[in-house]
């Protein structure tokens, strides 16, 4: 039975408890989905944009979400997968101790990929 606050004479309204338990359950159980969000990089980045993208990652991260951050190389920048190394162990740096790296930078044909996750 509920009553309205403050009608005079009392209002109340029948109604079928199982339903009205079941509806408030619902109401509860609500729950977050983490979401795999990608960020994408090239190998010749500059430092000011490598920033904004660790920011944008931290930003991701701080909503529960995970990041997958890719590097994507054109032409000859496959030769050297090395500098690309290099860019993600700056993220790394940048990320530490706050963050859980679930999967490592690994080469993949003609990508670097990493998955990031909130602690």
């Amino acid at each position: 039975m509920e009553v309205a606050p403050g009608a005079n004479p009392p209002v109340c309204r029948i109604m079928d408890f199982g339903k009205y338990k079941y509806q408030i359950s619902k109401k509860h159980s609500h729950r977050k989905t983490t979401d795999v969000k990608e960020v994408k990089i090239r190998p010749r980045i500059s430092d000011h944009d490598l920033e904004r993208k660790v920011n944008q990652m931290i930003g991701f991260l701080g909503e529960g979400d995970k990041a997958k951050v890719s590097m994507y190389f054109r032409g000859r920048e496959i030769i050297r997968p090395e500098h690309g190394m290099a860019i993600f162990d700056n993220i790394v740096e940048k990320l530490q101790g706050n963050y859980n790296i679930e999967v490592k930078p690994k080469l993949d044909g003609k990508s670097i990929i990493m998955v990031v996750a909130p602690k």
